[in-house]
């Protein structure tokens, strides 16, 4: 019977990271099913869900923390029940902007969770608005609305959470543009 983990590594990037993770993985005799890599700066975040038996798995656990101790990297793993793949169906890309606030992404954030959408990935800049030297900022989600979410009542909601935080916002289909 096939087993799952999920493994996330961080630290300082270096070439050759994700060639050396690769081999041990397949040196395991498993696969990688699904991984999301990230560089922030000078350092590296790779989380993945690697695939196996509970014998090739065991080896992957017990060879990935010596891979990162050789290579000064962080590593967590976790076993895991059976991976399905994300349903992409329904993602959309929702962006605010506005002065930046306490309390805003922490608003908004719970907003979706509240909605029961989920966010897939964040991303927040900030500046200053060189006319009035007020902070500003911008940040975009992508998030997954499931099927029983009624899409217009959503917008609605989140018209109305903006108003709420003086943000602007919208929201757009990235299947449609």
């Amino acid at each position: 019977m096939k087993q799952q983990l999920i493994a996330v590594i961080l630290g300082t990037d270096q070439v050759g990271i994700l060639s050396d993770i690769a081999t041990l993985v397949s040196e395991s005799e498993c696969n990688i099913l699904d991984s999301r890599h990230a560089i922030y700066g000078q350092e590296f975040s790779l989380t993945m869900i690697i695939e196996g038996s509970h014998t090739a798995i065991t080896r992957v656990e017990l060879s990935i923390p010596e891979l990162c101790q050789r290579r000064d990297l962080l590593s967590i793993l976790k076993r895991t029940r059976e991976h399905t793949k994300q349903n992409l169906t329904h993602l959309y890309d929702v962006e605010f902007s506005g002065v930046d606030n306490p309390g805003q992404i922490q608003a908004v954030t719970r907003f979706f969770a509240d909605q029961q959408v989920s966010i897939s990935a964040f991303r927040q800049t900030t500046a200053v608005d060189e006319d009035t030297g007020h902070k500003m900022m911008r940040f975009k989600l992508v998030v997954n609305i499931p099927d029983d979410v009624h899409l217009a009542e959503f917008q609605y909601r989140l018209e109305l959470l903006c108003q709420v935080l003086h943000l602007t916002g919208k929201i757009v289909d990235k299947h449609k543009g």
